[in-house]
């Protein structure tokens, strides 16, 4: 079974996947008030109709055994971690037939928000440290309804993620 290390986040390994921002150090110029500094449009997503905000709770599982993996043909997915570092783990889109030998696993900081591209096959986002992730997902309204094509990997095709 194929093992993947978890790697460090940069703007470059992560590129093909989509982008991210570090909300808790927000960097470049800000519009700045008497008692407030505003960083307005860090991280910009496209999404028809209205959006929505969900919480995901992710128990550490003993081994990061991946067995089914997602993806979404006409939106892109945004996840922040909220109590702790995240394990996230990417594939470039496809066709419709995953590619587990191309997935890469990136070490998420906590507070960071990410964009995942339509079509990048991942799925839930996976604790780095404590028992259970707190983590917030932004999609389009019902988006886990209608666009939401979930593949149970065949044996030969399921991995393992290691720190």
């Amino acid at each position: 079974m194929k093992t993947i290390k978890v790697e460090k986040l940069s703007k470059e390994t992560f590129a093909p996947f989509g982008s991210y921002y570090d909300m808790a150090n927000p960097e470049g110029y800000p519009l700045s008030g008497e008692i407030h500094r505003f960083f307005p449009d860090r991280l910009t997503a496209y999404h028809q109709g209205q959006v929505a905000f969900s919480p995901i709770l992710v128990k550490k599982p003993a081994q990061m055994k991946i067995t089914q993996i997602e993806y979404h043909t006409t939106t892109c997915e945004i996840i922040m971690p909220l109590n702790d570092d995240m394990i996230l783990h990417v594939a470039p889109p496809s066709a419709g037939k995953p590619l587990p030998e191309y997935t890469k696993a990136f070490l998420v900081p906590k507070n960071t928000i990410i964009k995942m591209n339509a079509c990048v096959w991942h799925l839930a986002p996976l604790p780095a440290n404590v028992d259970e992730l707190t983590a917030m997902i932004v999609l389009p309204e019902c988006t886990y309804m209608n666009d939401c094509i979930v593949v149970n990997l065949k044996e030969d095709e399921q991995f393992i993620i290691e720190k």
